[in-house]
């Protein structure tokens, strides 16, 4: 497949739409389900800064679209996703690596969204692209895919990841896969518990679908109470009860009390003041 870079605007711009903010990420429509295919060939799929936050988007584009029930995300060519792009080339330079926060990569979206999100492994995985995977609600992973942790070759000591892995796959693999920065396969990953399902390459796309279809028809609210659980069971901050709050009725009354300027309905009318609180 051709480096969409070739066919890109003049001009970067954000995300809106189905655009992702990025000529390196697709948002392709599959019946009820959406696809952000990492597409970045020259590169071996390396994310730059708006590609992080483009998968970000694409999550919040997701659970805003009532047309659409799940996400899949995957890969092009052998690579799924090897991670940032450390070179930073000067491309999609809307978005450079001094803005990326934890406050705007896609991981801690990834593991909170409502909607269901499954990683397609069709390759190489590592550093980010790892932690997006593990961050999803399911990783199906091809028998050609292999899986690192690289980041303390780089310098960079990625508590975040010591975090997850450690509650993941415990304390001894933890090190071993991180401070050799060993290279494990799909197998290993399997056996491990870093993954959840393995699939011929072939079938990798079809049976992703199909997981994806069967977190679908769980109850959304219930399946959200079980993620909130294996989080807290994981020492994660809870977010998804945070999200839920923003959404809630007594948010929206919050809102309205604020600029209608008066206390909110659940202050007991003895105890209102004038103005808001």
């Amino acid at each position: 497949m051709t480096d969409v870079a070739d066919v890109t605007e003049t001009r970067p711009r954000p995300p809106e739409g189905d655009w992702l903010g990025t000529p390196y990420l697709r948002f392709e429509r599959h019946g009820v389900f959406a696809h952000v295919v990492v597409d970045r060939p020259k590169a071996r799929n390396a994310l730059t800064g708006a590609m992080y936050w483009g998968i970000r988007y694409a999550v919040q584009h997701v659970e805003r679209d009532p047309d659409l029930a799940g996400l899949l995300i995957t890969g092009t060519g052998d690579v799924f996703i090897p991670g940032g792009d450390l070179s930073q080339r000067g491309v999609d330079n809307w978005m450079d690596f001094s803005q990326l926060l934890m406050d705007v990569t896609p991981f801690d979206t990834l593991r909170q969204a409502s909607k269901p999100v499954v990683c397609a492994v069709n390759g190489l995985c590592q550093g980010g692209g790892l932690m997006i995977a593990m961050c999803s609600d399911l990783a199906v992973v091809s028998e050609r895919a292999t899986f690192r942790v690289p980041e303390l070759l780089r310098g960079i000591s990625d508590t975040y990841y010591s975090q997850m892995l450690f509650r993941t796959i415990g304390p001894v693999r933890t090190r071993d896969l991180m401070l050799t920065g060993r290279t494990l396969t799909a197998a290993e990953a399997l056996d491990w518990g870093m993954v959840a399902r393995l699939a011929p390459h072939e079938q990798l796309l079809d049976q992703a679908t199909e997981a994806l279809a069967m977190i679908c028809r769980t109850a959304p609210g219930a399946r959200g109470d079980i993620k909130r659980s294996i989080d807290a069971q994981l020492g994660l901050y809870d977010r998804i009860a945070m999200r839920e709050s923003v959404q809630s009725d007594e948010a929206r009354e919050g809102y309205l009390a604020f600029k209608e300027r008066r206390s909110p309905s659940w202050v007991h009318p003895d105890l209102r003041t004038a103005g808001r609180l």
